[in-house]
C-alpha cells in the first residue's frame, strides 16, 4: 500500500522565506557565521551558481538561490528590500555581535523595547534586512499600548529638540 504524500515537506513550515542574493555560495557562509545557520542542500546548476539552497536556524528553514533575472531579484539589483526577516534567538546580544563581525551593517544596537523583547535590527551583505530579538519580558496589551504612547512620545521630543 502507498503512503500517503505529505503536502508539506517534512520539517518545513507553511510559510518559508526564500531569499534571492547575487552570491548564493557567499550568502550560506555568512549565515552560518553570523546566526549559526546549518545548510541542508545546496543544487548548483551546471555553471555552479545555486539555483536552490536550504539552511535552518533554529527549527525554521529559508531557501537560497542566486538571482535569476526576469524571476527573481536581490536587494543589491534593486537597491534595497521592503521585506524584514525576524528572527528570535537566545542571545540578541552575541548574535548581533556575531553577525557584525561576520560582515552585516547594524542598522540598530540591541535595546530593550516596550513590547518585552530586546531586539537590534542589522542589514546582511547581501541587502537582506534582519530584525533579530529575544524575548525577555511578557507584556500585557494594555501594558504594551501604554509603554508603546510613552516611546512614541520620546521619539517625537527628540526630533523636535535636533530640529532646533
Amino acid at each position: 500500500m502507498a503512503s500517503k504524500v505529505k503536502p508539506i515537506p517534512e520539517g518545513n513550515r507553511t510559510v518559508t522565506p526564500y531569499l534571492a542574493v547575487k552570491g548564493a555560495a557567499a550568502a550560506l557562509d555568512f549565515y552560518k557565521k553570523a546566526f549559526g545557520a546549518e545548510e541542508l542542500c545546496r543544487m548548483p546548476d551546471p555553471s555552479g551558481r545555486i539555483m536552490h539552497a536550504e539552511f535552518k536556524i533554529g527549527d525554521s528553514c529559508i531557501f537560497l538561490a542566486d538571482e535569476c533575472p526576469g524571476m527573481s531579484n536581490s536587494p543589491a539589483s534593486l537597491g534595497g528590500t521592503t521585506v524584514s526577516i525576524h528572527l528570535y534567538l537566545e542571545n540578541v546580544d552575541a548574535a548581533h555581535d556575531r553577525a557584525v563581525a561576520a560582515g552585516a551593517k547594524s542598522l540598530m544596537p540591541p535595546t530593550d523595547m516596550f513590547w518585552g523583547d530586546r531586539f537590534t535590527k542589522l542589514v546582511d551583505p547581501f541587502g537582506h534586512s534582519w530584525g533579530i530579538a529575544t524575548h525577555i519580558e511578557d507584556v500585557s496589551p494594555e501594558e504594551c499600548s501604554r509603554r508603546s504612547q510613552e516611546f512614541f512620545a520620546k521619539m517625537a521630543q527628540q526630533k523636535s529638540e535636533s530640529a532646533a
